[in-house]
């Protein structure tokens, strides 16, 4: 089993190739490209030169999905409208070689925690009939959110992978400030059966709503995260700090020094 570190940013389609051999220089093996604002890589041609180089240099590319998504909304444009965002994703990810596509689903509204499970999971089990049908190859990863009045705690993510077959996104630095603790017994409960984990880790400031912002990550809360996760899975772990490449780079080093495994080299 391996763990992937590296950060939640490629930069822009021109200098993409060139990242890439920086981060492989660096010793990185992941990257998430932040479709967050929106999706800027539209061509096939330049998805499809990306992935030549991520695969060349043995890097996993995974996507996140535009902020703006809402399964759950009152609205049925706006749900629709999130339904397209994620497949346009999913079609650009075939082309990029991306693996997973990883996305908020949702706010509860007005709606009970139960409606809200409810309509999210219809709409995944929908989005992942067209991706059959168009043959894409990402998988769909509903995030960990960080917010008390988003959808997206454990039991919830939990439950969608159980009952979807969809894959999931573990934010601990989300799950820090949804519980006041990273909870990794929890997460082995409702997550360990899976041998494949995408993970994502920052520093977190936060209230008593949640998460307020992502800050850099300190060095004990790296240490703690790595003693902490399980050795027997292939873990990728996206930084989404303000400076994720060089929180990537020390998380590897941390994890080299550690635990000296080969895999993250």
């Amino acid at each position: 089993m391996s763990m992937r570190f590296g950060p939640a940013k490629l930069g822009g389609i021109k200098e993409a190739p060139e990242v890439l051999t920086k981060f492989h220089d660096l010793g990185l093996r992941a990257c998430e490209i932040a479709f967050s604002r929106g999706i800027y890589i539209k061509n096939k041609t330049e998805a499809v030169r990306i992935a030549k180089k991520a695969k060349d240099y043995g890097i996993k590319l995974s996507i996140h999905a535009p902020y703006y998504i809402n399964l759950n909304s009152e609205d049925p444009k706006i749900v629709e409208e999130s339904k397209q965002r994620i497949l346009e994703c999913c079609e650009i990810g075939t082309y990029l070689g991306a693996y997973v596509v990883v996305f908020h689903a949702g706010y509860y509204g007005k709606k009970t925690r139960q409606e809200s499970y409810k309509n999210i999971k219809q709409n995944i089990l929908e989005i992942q009939e067209e991706i059959k049908k168009r043959k894409y190859s990402p998988a769909l990863a509903p995030e960990v959110t960080g917010k008390i009045n988003v959808f997206g705690d454990l039991e919830e993510i939990s439950s969608l992978v159980k009952e979807t077959k969809c894959s999931f996104c573990i934010d601990f630095a989300h799950v820090l400030a949804r519980y006041k603790t990273h909870n990794f017994g929890e997460v082995e409960k409702r997550f360990g059966k899976y041998d494949n984990w995408h993970v994502h880790f920052s520093g977190i400031d936060y209230g008593e709503k949640g998460e307020k912002n992502h800050i850099s990550t300190s060095n004990r809360e790296i240490k703690k995260l790595l003693f902490n996760l399980p050795k027997d899975k292939n873990i990728v772990i996206i930084n989404e700090s303000p400076d994720c490449v060089k929180d990537s780079i020390t998380s590897l080093e941390y994890y080299d020094k550690y635990f000296n495994k080969s895999e993250s080299k």
